[in-house]
């Protein structure tokens, strides 16, 4: 492993977070000066982006022939900005869970994980599978924008000046400067994510590891951080009623969107190990029922139950690490999760959901 390929293993890096950012950025102004609303923005247009880096790297590993690096982003994506993403924003101030999210959203979540999980069984995601999933994410996208033209048509006369005075804004400077701004965020997530990918199969090679656990860590990490600081961010401006939707959101574009896309581009499909099917796949659907108790109880996620989504994220590496080593200790701490840890998890958001069921 040369000094070349680390080093633009760690540009992969920069460029997709930076591109990402300004793809973000172009796109929004453009679509804000040719009149579409914030919302519509917000819902479709930054959920897109936030999950550009995952559409990139997984896109180029499924064409360049690499599936366990394109499952294992997802995957793993997916893991972290339900456990560390939240967690980490919840740690720094309790969030508030609205209503929608409970009944529509993490539902729909949970939902598109089992069936991920279901189309995955003949351990492979064919480009029907991928036609389906896709199909998901456009019919999703379009709900989205019908309840947001619904909401919009009594958007109050304070909002819709502020609406005004952002087209207003916006249209200070070029459309071609919009325009640039995407080709240069594009740019950027093509070549980063092209960097990224062979960087990683290297590494890979290096050290022995396997190309899911370095998409289930490493690479995940990495597509992960424009939501990470988006978030962070977020949490600390107090806007905490985008931070959890937007972690929901990005999960549905990632399998919806990110799998079914690199589904279809992949010259045979793509192929998911036994591991990826049995055990990470299953983890990952898990993580997306814990959301339920947890959003449910309170209507907020607590400090306390943030503490508890970075533990997990925490036992989830510790996991992949031992995985990866083929330690002997690897039984003993599964049974310790499984058996003592995960129970407890259970049987204690169980009791708090009865009792705000009772108070209610």
């Amino acid at each position: 492993m040369d000094i070349v390929t680390l080093s633009l293993f760690l540009l992969g890096f920069l460029f997709l977070v930076v591109g990402a950012d300004t793809l973000v950025k172009g796109a929004s102004e453009f679509a804000t000066s040719v009149g579409i609303s914030p919302l519509v923005v917000g819902l479709t247009i930054i959920a897109f982006g936030t999950s550009a880096p995952e559409l990139a790297v997984s896109v180029q590993s499924a064409y360049a022939g690499q599936p366990d690096l394109t499952v294992g982003n997802v995957i793993g994506s997916n893991i972290l900005n339900i456990l560390m993403v939240l967690g980490i924003a919840a740690v720094i101030a309790p969030l508030t869970v609205n209503t929608k999210l409970v009944k529509v959203d993490v539902p729909l979540m949970i939902g598109v994980s089992v069936l991920l999980y279901i189309l995955s069984m003949d351990l492979m995601i064919s480009r029907l599978d991928g036609i389906i999933l896709f199909a998901i994410v456009a019919v999703y996208t379009t709900y989205l924008v019908v309840q947001s033209r619904r909401d919009n048509s009594v958007i109050a006369e304070a909002e819709l000046e502020e609406l005004e005075e952002l087209q207003k804004h916006s249209q200070e400077s070029s459309v071609w400067v919009k325009v640039a701004y995407i080709l240069v965020g594009f740019v950027l997530l093509v070549l980063g994510a092209d960097w990224l990918v062979k960087g990683a199969v290297v590494i890979a090679q290096y050290f022995g590891l396997s190309e899911l656990i370095i998409g289930l860590t490493i690479i995940a990490i990495g597509t992960s951080l424009p939501e990470l600081a988006a978030t962070i961010a977020a949490s600390l401006r107090g806007e905490k009623d985008l931070i959890i939707g937007g972690a929901i959101g990005s999960n549905l574009f990632n399998i919806s969107m990110v799998l079914g896309i690199s589904s279809m581009v992949a010259p045979n499909g793509i192929a998911v190990s036994p591991t990826a099917l049995n055990v990470d796949m299953l983890i990952m659907i898990a993580v997306a029922v814990l959301c339920l108790p947890t959003f449910f109880s309170g209507k907020q996620l607590d400090r306390w139950e943030g503490v508890l989504f970075l533990a997990y994220y925490v036992a989830y590496t510790i996991y992949l690490l031992l995985s990866a080593l083929n330690h002997p200790q690897l039984p003993l701490f599964n049974q310790v999760m499984l058996w003592g840890v995960i129970p407890a998890t259970v049987v204690l958001l169980g009791v708090l959901v009865w009792h705000d069921h009772k108070q209610a």
